[in-house]
Parts: C-alpha cells; structure tokens; sequence
C-alpha cells in the first residue's frame, strides 16, 4: 500500500497551556497531525489563527517548552481497520496497550507509539471473487477467519475499482497485496481511515431485532434494540458504570465495543475480567 509522505513543515512552541498549546511558524491545515515538542508528542491541529496554530496534544504536556520543535506529518489523524482489531485493547489514539506494556512495563512512555494493528501476524484469506471479475468499492473480496467471528475483506471505499488482473488465497500480513486490479492498483487487508469522515454505508437498517441484556428490569421495562441507543443517566455512585459492564458481559451480541472515557483504572480491568 502506498504510504502519504510527511509534510517536513516546522514551527515552534509559543505557548503551552495544559492539553492545548499554540505554535508558530507552523505550516498546516486543520486537524493535521504533529509532533510537539523534543519527546514528539502527538498532537491535532484544532484552530488556525493568522501565524498562531492552535493543537490539542494527546498526551501529558509536563516540562515542555516554548521554543521546543513542532512538526507537521501533513496527515489527518486516523485508525488502522483490518484484521486483529477484534480482542484488542487501544487507548485514545489507537496505540495497543498490550503491545506497550511489553515494550515498557505498566507505565506509557510519552512520545512512544505503535501500530493499531500487527504488521508481522499473518492472516489465511480465503477470495470469493477470481481473475478476470468487475469490483467496485465495497464489494467483498474475501474473507478471514479471524475469531469465531468472519472478516469480509472489501475492495476500499475511495477506489474506484475495476478488472481483477490477480487475487491470491493464503497466509499473509495485513499490509500484503492480496489482489491486483488491470489498472495497477493494490489492495491490501489493512485499512488506514480519518476518524473525522464517517465510513460510508450503502443502507441502514431499521432497529427492529431486540437486544436480549440478560437483565430483567431492562428487558421488561426499558427494551433495547439491536442498533439503537439508549443512555443512563443517575448521579454519582448510582451504578450506570455496573450496569454497562452487565450489558458488555451478557447481552446478546457477538461483537461488544467498550468506549471508557474517563473511567477508573479498575472500572475497566473489571470489564476485561
């Protein structure tokens, strides 16, 4: 798969305030991906004003400096989709905590950064299409056992597909060609999407399957569909944490995704146990 160069654009810190610092001399667009400071933190580009350049840094900001570096990657911030995104376990910027505690220990280095997915693993892919088949966007290509649960391997959303010239069924690497269109173009199991721009669907379905939680008073009395929504809201200690660990242990579903955003540490090692 073809890789986006960096920018190579370098500016300087101004001010840091918390999360949020400013830079100057700084050639970027918004929401642009950099590196602040010695450690290269990274940061998003959240607000442009004349020479000033505002960036939300993601990781902790203690003890840089202003006059330290800040360069632009000249990429938008974005995930890796593929095989093995199933069982893991990310933090905020898609970075595989198991993955880093085994190169650092219980403690996440600033600056330090990782693939979301592994680039060494190899995945059987099993084609459904053949040489000489039309493919668009969104056509599936084949497929990977990757738990119990089947990957569909898609032809990518912005290609504008064609002719099958080769498609290959065996063991490969997530960032290994596994077909080749007459046009030349290379597709990968690997993914590398903008968090900011929706996946684009060709139809929605209606929310009319009941998810079956396992818990009495919300089956009963406050039913939830499969694709819906619902929220809980209560005060301090009332137990909407508990129940959404209930709901991600039990319910009726084969893929569960926990989002904890500012939860205790052992609030999510009780989900994971």
């Amino acid at each position: 798969m073809k890789k986006e160069k960096e920018n190579g654009a370098q500016g300087a810190l101004k001010r840091i305030s918390g999360p949020v610092v400013t830079a100057v001399g700084l050639s970027a667009h918004m929401y642009d991906v950099v590196k602040v400071g010695n450690e290269e933190l990274m940061g998003e580009v959240i607000k442009i004003q004349g020479e000033n350049t505002i960036i939300q840094v993601y990781e902790d900001t203690a003890g840089i400096r202003p006059g330290e570096p800040v360069s632009n990657t000249g990429l938008s911030l974005a995930v890796e989709l593929g095989p093995g995104l199933l069982t893991s376990i990310y933090d905020g910027i898609q970075r595989p905590l198991e993955v880093l505690v085994n190169k650092m220990g219980n403690f996440i280095e600033r600056g330090v950064s990782a693939p979301g997915l592994s680039h060494e693993k190899k995945w059987e892919f099993v084609p459904v299409m053949k040489a000489g088949d039309v493919v668009k966007a969104g056509d599936i290509l084949g497929t990977v056992q990757e738990t119990n649960i089947v990957h569909k391997v898609m032809v990518p959303p912005r290609s504008k597909g064609g002719k099958i010239k080769k498609i290959s069924g065996g063991s490969f690497t997530v960032d290994e060609t596994i077909c080749l269109l007459e046009d030349g173009t290379e597709i990968a199991m690997l993914q590398r999407w903008p968090v900011r721009v929706p996946r684009p669907v060709k139809q929605k379905l209606n929310p009319d399957i009941p998810l079956i939680t396992g818990q009495r008073i919300l089956d009963g009395l406050f039913p939830i569909a499969k694709g819906g929504t619902a929220a809980i809201p209560g005060p301090f200690g009332s137990g909407k944490t508990v129940t959404q660990q209930q709901l991600a242990k039990w319910s009726d579903a084969e893929i569960v995704v926990y989002i904890g955003c500012g939860e205790r540490g052992n609030e999510m090692t009780e989900v994971l146990t």
